[in-house]
């Protein structure tokens, strides 16, 4: 067994491209979350915001429609029964990362919360290093798939970035909670600094399930 092959899967190529194309979404996701949230943080809600939130909810629904096929030929082709229900545990987790993206893209439409000037880098700064966390979980997963020695690395990525993520947040509400805004509107900046630091949270819960996963198949 190479690392080139989808060791779970041997010679099934349509299950290695369902797979990638799976982490292809998620992935994606995090770029597109990353782009449209340091988008609004600059100017708010752009002529062009509903397109973005179309082309969010668009990705999550492909995630769903092809975590529930891989699930379908997982069961028909009867594949891999001693580790089906870890994969099937792995996408589902991995595919709320990508549904977890979305609704934070649509508190952002729906609360449209003001961002002042003194936080913005450090808003933008968070999510880029939340969206990292995602990365590194995907590269993770397909670790998972296609040499199962790389997953520690990535692992290590993802918890490093979540405690870069909890040094960034900490940071940003410390200097919310210390500026003159009101309380209302200091509590509603921290509502979206911790929804978006629970990215990072998730994303470390799957790194953590992932080092499980890994053990049990060099049982």
């Amino acid at each position: 067994m190479t690392a080139n092959q989808l060791a779970l899967f041997g010679k099934s190529k349509a299950m290695e491209g369902m797979i990638d194309d799976f982490l292809d979404r998620i992935s994606e996701g995090g770029l597109r979350f990353e782009h449209g949230i340091s988008a609004f943080v600059d100017s708010g809600l752009s002529e062009r915001w509903e397109e973005k939130v179309a082309q969010m909810r668009e990705l999550e629904r492909e995630g769903n429609q092809l975590r529930r096929t891989i699930e379908t030929h997982l069961y028909t082709e009867m594949l891999i029964p001693e580790f089906r229900g870890d994969v099937l545990s792995l996408l589902e987790d991995l595919n709320f990362l990508l549904g977890l993206t979305e609704d934070i893209f649509l508190a952002f439409t729906v609360e449209s919360p003001v961002i002042n000037e003194p936080f913005k880098n450090d808003f933008k700064l968070l999510v880029a290093t939340a969206v990292k966390t995602i990365e590194s979980a995907v590269l993770a997963g397909r670790a998972f798939f296609r040499n199962i020695a790389a997953v520690r690395d990535h692992q290590g990525k993802i918890s490093f970035y979540e405690d870069e993520c909890d040094q960034i947040s900490t940071r940003l509400k410390r200097d919310i909670f210390e500026s003159d805004l009101g309380l209302d509107v200091k509590m509603h900046l921290r509502y979206f600094v911790d929804k978006i630091d629970s990215l990072a949270n998730e994303a470390e819960d799957v790194g953590e399930w992932l080092a499980i996963y890994s053990i049990k198949r060099d049982l």
